[in-house]
């Protein structure tokens, strides 16, 4: 009786072994069911366009299943298109203002700290960093200071031979945040520009004779480099066409009345004096710090997202998306930041943006 059960279990544990093993191979046959496609769409910054297209090859590739479309179309229009759901990353150097946000409660996320250049295209000058400061080039764009030998101008340049020729204004045409930032630079060091023209990502610039309009920040670059006598406002992302073209890098005088480069360090030292005034929504101009080594025109670089998002696929593979961006082994790393000449976020900020991030959904 003994050896009869025996044999009836084993028989009974071989036939289970077999059913489990047939059950594996079933398995593994079966094919692999596939992670969704998730398509996300970024525009917006032109400033912010060349790091997002270094960024984008490197994430997909690791997430194969996001596709991420990058179009550089301006911060008004990256702003617009994140409200109205067009795009889920509206790219823009500028935050929303409180009239904004109160129509469009709209997330406010920097990603990096950018810098903006002042350039020119001096004839025999370029290889010199002309000095120039916030009322000097409000008096430029409002047309009150209209030659390169402008007293104004010679004042805070001794030493060196200034043409006597008409300046030519270059301006954006499209909705930008570098001309947000621009503006805010002239508003905050010169009493009538605030009053008369003011800030914003598009202005109703003075009628200046001779002035050219351009869109983003390539046709600035191209408009100046076929410009001579001209001056533009340019995102340092754009420094290596800038140079390549041969133009001029302006020297800008600060709060503390020095004048500096548009330098990572200087960014630094002004990043430096702001940054814990940074609120919970992040919205907050840096431009126009303290200190004696601060440049004066940097900010914040911001994604403008929505929090509710279609489905919870496109939410998650945001979320994913922006805290690798902001990851100091991610795309806040060093060989990114340096290609683009950005600073990266200090970790007090990268918290906070985590914060809004995690309110996506």
């Amino acid at each position: 009786m003994f050896k009869r059960s025996n044999t009836m279990f084993s028989r009974a544990v071989k036939g289970a072994v077999v059913a489990t093993l047939l059950s594996l191979t079933a398995v593994a046959a079966a094919p692999a069911i596939a992670a969704p496609q998730i398509s996300l769409l970024e525009t917006g910054s032109t400033l912010l366009y060349p790091l997002f297209n270094l960024w984008v090859p490197v994430y997909t590739k690791m997430h194969p299943n996001v596709k991420i479309t990058t179009q550089g179309t301006g911060s008004g229009t990256g702003i617009a298109q994140a409200i109205s759901g067009v795009a889920q990353i509206g790219a823009s150097d500028a935050y929303m203002s409180d009239a904004q946000v109160k129509m469009h409660p709209m997330l406010n996320i920097p990603l990096a700290i950018s810098i903006q250049m002042i350039n020119y295209n001096l004839p025999g000058l370029n290889n010199k960093h002309i000095k120039l400061s916030g009322p000097v080039l409000a008096g430029i764009y409002s047309g009150k200071i209209t030659n390169w030998d402008a007293p104004e101008i010679a004042k805070i340049n001794p030493g060196i031979k200034l043409p006597n020729h008409k300046i030519i204004p270059i301006h954006r045409t499209d909705g930008s945040g570098d001309t947000f930032i621009f503006t805010t630079y002239l508003s905050d060091t010169d009493p009538a520009w605030a009053k008369s023209v003011g800030y914003s990502t598009t202005v109703s610039w003075p009628t200046v004779q001779g002035g050219i309009g351009a869109v983003g920040n390539p046709g600035m670059v191209e408009a100046l480099k076929s410009t001579p006598y001209g001056v533009a406002y340019i995102g340092i992302s754009w420094k290596e066409p800038v140079e390549k073209a041969g133009l001029g890098i302006a020297m800008l005088q600060n709060r503390a009345g020095k004048f500096v480069l548009p330098t990572v360090e200087n960014a630094k030292a002004a990043a430096g004096e702001m940054v814990s005034k940074t609120p919970a929504d992040e919205r907050i101009s840096l431009v126009y710090a303290p200190g004696e080594k601060s440049y004066p025109i940097i900010n914040y670089e911001y994604a403008i997202v929505n929090k509710k998002q279609p489905n919870a696929e496109t939410a998650a593979a945001l979320r994913d998306f922006l805290n690798w961006a902001l990851d100091p082994k991610g795309g806040n790393a060093p060989h990114f930041m340096e290609k683009v000449h950005f600073v990266p976020l200090p970790e007090s900020v990268v918290a906070l943006s985590r914060k809004q991030i995690a309110e996506i959904q």
